[in-house]
């Protein structure tokens, strides 16, 4: 029965990801601002909004003007609901009493997927990083760390290797290879990872972009010059870290 509640709480979180993402592309505020439709701009019914399903009902196009809905919602929707039944079923054998401490820990990983899946979809739609994201972020996991986790070294040298080498790129290439926002988005990441998982992340991140931009340029999508935005490789790399941070470590050390 946990399971269904679960994955009905991340797909109504994966639809309002959805409306945050929008919203910031339109420069509006992410909480009072009705829905409505991107390309006719009606405002859309409650029946038009229900997670997954208003998508398969209207067969993907909106009910006013008959437009397709980017293929973005559902797999947002999706997505989230998936990643929030993951983190579920892994807190939850790591801790078997659902007690509130427990309870406040799965919370706190159903935020950090919410922020990583905004700043994934609009990194990779718009090739920036948002402020009204990133920061928020850094603010919560940094209250996070200071008042639930404990103030640490480990914790600084993660922030400190992950902050110090992305702005160390971002400086010496006058933000042709990195943004920013990566600089921003890596120190989320090392305050949230710890060390020595920080490691496992970037060692992911390098090598999953890699691989997609070759990938990209045997296809034609990209050449060398092409700026692809490495947001994305970053929270997807954050994502697996802590989901299976003890299995990578294991395989890494193997490796090496």
């Amino acid at each position: 029965m946990d399971i269904i509640f679960i994955f009905i709480l991340g797909l109504i979180a994966g639809s309002f990801l959805n409306s945050a993402i929008y919203r910031l592309e339109v420069k509006k505020t992410i909480i009072f601002s009705r829905s409505i439709c991107p390309k006719c701009g009606k405002a859309l019914k409650w029946y038009e909004l229900i997670p997954l399903i208003s998508f398969i009902i209207q067969k993907g196009r909106c009910r006013g003007c008959r437009n397709k809905i980017a293929l973005q919602y559902p797999l947002v929707e999706l997505s989230t609901a998936i990643l929030f039944i993951l983190f579920y079923y892994q807190l939850r054998i790591a801790n078997h009493e659902l007690d509130f401490k427990n309870l406040f820990v799965i919370f706190y990983h159903f935020l950090l997927v919410c922020f990583l899946v905004i700043i994934f979809v609009y990194d990779l739609k718009h090739h920036i990083i948002p402020d009204r994201v990133i920061y928020p972020a850094i603010v919560f996991v940094f209250i996070h760390w200071l008042l639930i986790v404990g103030f640490d070294f480990h914790t600084l040298l993660a922030v400190l290797i992950s902050g110090g080498l992305f702005f160390g790129l971002f400086f010496f290439s006058q933000g042709k290879w990195m943004g920013f926002g990566d600089v921003e988005l890596a120190i989320f990441m090392g305050i949230v990872l710890g060390w020595p998982d920080i490691l496992i992340a970037l060692f992911l991140s390098f090598v999953f972009g890699a691989i997609v931009g070759l990938f990209l340029i045997f296809l034609g999508r990209k050449t060398l010059k092409s700026q692809i935005p490495f947001g994305p490789f970053l929270c997807f790399s954050t994502i697996a870290t802590l989901l299976f941070n003890g299995y990578m470590s294991t395989i890494i050390h193997t490796l090496f």
